[in-house]
């Protein structure tokens, strides 16, 4: 059975996002494991975690704040993404890749997050003018 999240597009981006985060922190010291290595693996698997949730929960309204959860996840990846390229633990190309993708996907959420507005302000419109 496919759940209707595996579809979205915002999904694929972040769970190609969190791989890439989990291949960046494989490199961190060991002693990381449980503070920023977990962090960053943590914020950055939420963004699809989230996205997912959303897709399950009854209404758009729900669906959008799960989005906004997912984008809050992904600033905090990039934040941890920042202490470690001061700690070393990050060159600054890995820091740049992972700004460009967290770039990258952060439109699509915004993005996505927009049309699930659209769709519910429509449907709102057209219920309204039902007799």
């Amino acid at each position: 059975m496919a759940f209707r999240f595996e579809s979205l597009e915002v999904f694929q981006l972040a769970v190609d996002y969190a791989t890439f985060a989990y291949q960046l922190t494989r490199k961190f010291p060991r002693e990381e494991i449980f503070g920023l290595t977990g962090n960053l693996r943590r914020a950055a698997a939420s963004i699809a975690n989230n996205v997912a949730e959303g897709s399950g929960r009854g209404t758009r309204r729900d669906f959008m704040h799960f989005v906004d959860v997912a984008f809050g996840s992904l600033t905090e990846s990039v934040a941890s993404a920042i202490l470690a390229e001061r700690l070393g633990y990050l060159g600054q190309p890995d820091l740049g890749e992972i700004r460009e993708r967290a770039d990258h996907l952060g439109r699509k959420l915004q993005s996505f997050k927009r049309s699930l507005a659209t769709s519910d302000a429509r449907r709102a419109t057209i219920e309204s003018a039902k007799p």
